[in-house]
């Protein structure tokens, strides 16, 4: 990957007067710019370091081979076999570095694929818990099934969420062993094979990624990146409400009567009214997915249907409304739930509302530590050259697997893969960034887990 250079003011007004020399001359000036810049680059890697970088280039082919090996292999969420085909792959490179490894199935009743996690045990610098996922977003019966390579983009499903993360991952790893790195390290590895569709209980399926947290310093997410100028280091947490509304049946000739009411679809308006116009707070969302009303209503919850009964001249007795709701700290969460309860209470006449919340990712705050690893990434990044990072808009990701951890340690993310349309038949890995990104989650967890993440 070419290095991204950073070009001075002064240098600027010096390329700039190349056009006043001959040809030949200004050949003679960009050469030797690059190449003293590039020196300057190299004066901030050690000599360990220096070398896990030539390992990162050296094996880049392998590296792409694998990727579109694993690529090739189906792993939807639901798709058990095809996830142990993938893991079972990742499992003998993880061997082979030295990792001990174990499979973990989910229960049958679940219908996800299992875990795989992996560990190498030493004293030496922060402990590091690595995670990533096996599964895609792509079912057996999904049209978008194949690797397909147009000059250095390579389509096909996990190319970039989260394959090629993954791959990322493995091969910063390689590079340190390879280099001697790994010796009398702590790493975990836990590898989901259900992170885009959460087997429940979560107690049961997020179990090994917590029990790994609480023994480690920090984790490393290898979700797809945003480029080289961004890291994610907070996430909004998910969880759904229903809002359910019944009313006075009447004619509707009647309607806003005293005695008979507004109805059930007005007070359903009435209530998501007022959420649209009080719950205003940067990073929280509410958005009601669904919405269903009349005189009857019918709930299939195992196909997740619904089905509804109602005329024109009658006022509808009942609604039912489910949504979500994205918050950036459980308090801004709570606060969130505590307005739409008070909103839902106050109900217009002969109608009834209430409103239920249910549990599901936690967020990731941003915090002065997760803070602390970006800064140890960007310094990593502008020694490669490759210029600064900063931290991702949490407006902009969904909930991820570290929100189960938040709580426990310094989290970093976004560190895989640079591509983009993931969850689409268009996703893509660019080929040309993947030494790079390889080069600089290498380099990551060398200081990190040697404690030099202060080098200069």
């Amino acid at each position: 990957m070419p290095k991204r250079l950073t070009i001075r003011e002064n240098d600027l007004k010096s390329i700039g007067k190349l056009i006043m020399v001959p040809k030949r001359s200004r050949i003679y000036f960009l050469v030797n710019y690059f190449l003293l810049t590039s020196a300057t680059y190299a004066r901030k890697l050690t000599k360990q370091e220096t070398q896990i970088v030539k390992n990162v280039e050296k094996n880049n082919k392998e590296a792409i081979r694998f990727l579109e090996q694993t690529v090739k292999i189906n792993s939807g969420s639901r798709n058990v076999t095809g996830e142990k085909k993938v893991g079972v792959i990742y499992q003998n490179m993880l061997q082979e570095m030295g990792f001990t490894t174990k499979w973990i199935d989910m229960p049958e009743s679940m219908g996800r694929g299992g875990h795989l996690v992996a560990e190498i045990k030493g004293a030496k610098g922060k402990k590091l818990l690595l995670n990533g996922h096996m599964d895609t977003v792509f079912d057996l019966d999904s049209p978008f099934q194949k690797w397909e390579l147009k000059d250095t983009i390579a389509t096909g499903p996990g190319t970039n969420d989260d394959k090629g993360s993954i791959m990322v991952m493995l091969y910063a790893l390689k590079a340190l062993k390879e280099a001697g790195q790994l010796k009398d390290r702590q790493i975990i590895i836990v590898l989901h094979g259900d992170e885009e569709s959460v087997g429940n209980p979560v107690e049961i399926s997020r179990k090994d990624l917590i029990v790994a947290a609480k023994r480690s310093d920090v984790a490393l997410c290898f979700e797809s990146g945003r480029g080289y100028d961004f890291a994610t280091i907070a996430r909004r947490g998910s969880s759904d409400w229903t809002l359910k509304v019944s009313a006075k049946q009447s004619h509707s000739g009647r309607i806003f009567s005293e005695n008979a009411g507004a109805g059930a679809i007005y007070e359903t308006a009435r209530i998501l009214n007022r959420f649209y116009n009080e719950l205003k707070e940067e990073y929280l969302t509410f958005n009601p997915g669904t919405m269903v009303a009349g005189s009857e209503i019918t709930l299939d919850s195992i196909q997740n249907k619904t089905t509804t009964t109602g005329k024109s001249n009658i006022i509808a007795t009942t609604s039912m409304v489910k949504g979500d709701l994205r918050f950036i700290s459980e308090e801004q969460k709570e606060r969130a739930r505590q307005k739409m309860r008070e909103i839902v209470a106050q109900s217009l006449p002969h109608a009834q509302a209430n409103i239920s919340f249910e549990d599901g990712y936690s967020a990731m705050p941003p915090t002065a530590g997760n803070k602390n690893l970006l800064g140890v990434l960007d310094k990593v990044s502008q020694d490669l050259g490759q210029g600064g990072v900063k931290a991702y808009d949490p407006g902009q990701r969904g909930a991820g697997d570290l929100s189960f951890i938040a709580k426990y340690i310094d989290c970093l993310e976004g560190l895989g893969a640079i591509g983009g349309n993931t969850h689409s038949p268009d996703e893509y890995i660019d080929l040309k960034a993947v030494a790079g990104i390889n080069k600089r989650m290498a380099i990551l967890m060398y200081r990190l887990s040697s404690n030099k993440e202060t080098q200069q």
